[in-house]
């Protein structure tokens, strides 16, 4: 098989760096905080939004893969959804950006309206994009390399929107509505466009072999694989993970650090704090294959890299609750994230391989459909996680809503709960969910 171009790995980054560099990293970080403290929704509401787009994205993801699997085009199989589906991608976010002039009930319908939408398209773009790296080469250090792209892709352009977005808000003006709509605009088509170069520059290389016909078989196939069960789990445990810190950065700011830090001239605020993560993950997401080499399997430095994040967040917990404390926090965030890092591109090499297992003891290319559920695993965990940071803060005393006049309304009724709340969504909650993705990862059958 020819040699891999790095032109062709440059643009498969770029499909990340669009889906998981800007709309996803937005949406985990930001959105919670934006539905109750801008959009206007009550806590109750942001928790069952991401609860029901989850049980959405049960059905839509799988089938999606199936889908995929059964494309035939000029473009080939996975790119036609990438290159057809770039331009909604963008457009749908901007519009889930932007806060209408309604009350709560027109609230509440937008939002519920335009975060299914989003999760439908996202859906409709990431599972072919993942399953790309099935068909483009069936040499599994290529693989890796690919892989590794693809999360410097994505942190790259993490740490570019969330380092930025301070500092383009206050380039924007006006109300925080405003400023997030027309921020949702320009990172909607910064979206469209890697999306878009992705699909354009990629090329598949290899045939899947298909099904003759479309038969319920490959979703019984995928119970009976153990290698993938364990796989997903860990997947959800990793976004859990994620999603937890992320979700919860916005509120610790706001209430825990009271607003943003401004140390020698840098503004550091929720965005600009996970930015410092985001740069590490982008160097180590790099140093990953050399790292996996190092200590003989990817299991062995999904492992290590699992009790690095263990350590640094329980770590994160004894640090106190000061501004005087930020670089403190700062050091431990980049350690963390060394560990995120590392596990990172492992993940997506990982369903490759549990995908060449699946063929090979089916018989049937199933690749779209593996690869689904690791997205799906990415948007269970991240909403999810989202949508309990949401119920617990509601419990620990958090209370936000939208009056008769559309006005944006927030009520504490304990801070310290709150504030204690926030302080171990940040740092035990992720401590304990990586713990039992370690576990996971020790009975993980695929040893390479």
């Amino acid at each position: 098989m020819a040699q891999v171009q790095l032109r062709e790995k440059i643009g498969y980054a770029l499909g990340d760096a669009a889906a998981g560099g800007i709309t996803w990293k937005v949406m985990s970080i930001a959105f919670p905080l934006f539905f109750t403290n801008i959009f206007g929704l009550t806590v109750a509401d942001t928790a069952t939004l991401m609860l029901i787009a989850r049980m959405f994205d049960v059905v839509t993801d799988p089938m999606m893969g199936t889908l995929a699997d059964r494309t035939q085009s000029r473009w080939g199989t996975y790119r036609p959804w990438l290159i057809y589906g770039a331009v909604p991608f963008g457009l749908i976010f901007a519009l889930l950006l932007y806060t209408p002039d309604f009350g709560p009930v027109g609230k509440r319908i937008w939002a519920y309206s335009l975060y299914l939408m989003m999760m439908a398209v996202y859906t409709a773009v990431n599972v072919p994009y993942g399953s790309l790296l099935g068909v483009m080469t069936d040499d599994d250090n290529e693989k890796n390399q690919f892989s590794s792209f693809r999360m410097v892709g994505a942190y790259a352009m993490g740490f570019v929107t969330l380092l930025s977005f301070p500092y383009l808000q206050k380039l924007v003006g006006g109300s925080d509505q405003h400023q997030y709509a027309v921020l949702g605009a320009f990172f909607g088509i910064l979206a469209a466009a890697g999306t878009l170069a992705c699909g354009l520059l990629t090329k598949e290389r290899l045939k899947p072999i298909r099904a003759e016909k479309f038969s319920f078989k490959p979703f019984a196939d995928l119970f009976r694989n153990k290698p993938w069960i364990i796989l997903t789990l860990i997947g959800v445990c990793m976004n859990f993970f994620n999603g937890f810190r992320y979700a919860v950065a916005g509120y610790m700011f706001e209430y825990c650090m009271n607003g943003e830090v401004t140390v020698s001239g840098l503004i550091i605020n929720y965005t600009v704090f996970m930015t410092f993560g985001e740069l590490t993950c982008m160097v180590f997401g790099g140093v990953s294959p050399v790292f996996t080499k190092w200590v003989g399997s990817k299991r062995m430095a999904f492992i290590w890299a699992g009790v690095i994040c263990v350590a640094t967040s329980v770590l994160y917990f004894f640090i106190p609750m000061d501004p005087a404390y930020i670089w403190m926090m700062v050091a431990v965030v980049i350690l963390t994230s060394v560990g995120i890092g590392i596990y990172s591109p492992l993940l997506w090499s990982m369903y490759a391989d549990v995908s060449d297992y699946a063929t090979e003891k089916n018989g049937t290319s199933s690749t779209g459909l593996i690869f689904s559920s690791g997205t799906m695993a990415m948007k269970f965990g991240t909403a999810i996680s989202g949508s309990l940071v949401a119920l617990l803060l509601g419990i620990a005393g958090f209370i936000s809503g939208t009056d008769a006049t559309g006005q944006t309304i927030i009520t504490i009724t304990d801070i310290d709960s709150v504030q204690r709340m926030i302080w171990a969504l940040f740092s035990v909650f992720p401590a304990i969910i990586a713990a039992i993705m370690i576990g996971l990862l020790y009975i993980y059958p695929i040893k390479k």
